[in-house]
């Protein structure tokens, strides 16, 4: 696989949720290839912690920008809400809290 397809393949989605304006989160920029590593250099520069989910981002970067959140991605969304509620702004300890749960996720998948 080329450096070019690699590339290509990354996705990536910013969500913002104001509950006093929308009833569930909006898309405010999403992106393929050299605009997703943008989003998410963007997003660690400013202390905004990571999800990666691969299958989550090919949906939300299909969607307009300032488009709701459909009810059918509420959960997927509520789970990745309650995983940032345990960051602690210490970037040693969150990426060891993000290695934690990504094998705790592989592990579930392959049982």
């Amino acid at each position: 696989m080329t450096d070019f397809t690699r590339l290509m393949e990354k996705k990536a989605a910013a969500l913002k949720y104001d509950s006093e304006k929308n009833g569930a989160p909006v898309i405010v920029a999403a992106g393929m290839g050299e605009m997703a590593e943008r989003i998410t250099e963007t997003a660690m520069k400013s202390g905004v912690p990571v999800y990666e989910d691969d299958s989550l981002a090919s949906l939300l970067t299909q969607m307009k920008l300032g488009a709701e959140i459909p009810e059918e991605l509420f959960q997927a969304i509520v789970e990745i809400y309650i995983y940032f509620l345990g960051f602690t702004g210490d970037p040693e300890k969150d990426k060891e809290e993000r290695e934690k749960r990504r094998e705790e996720r592989k592990n579930a998948l392959s049982s």
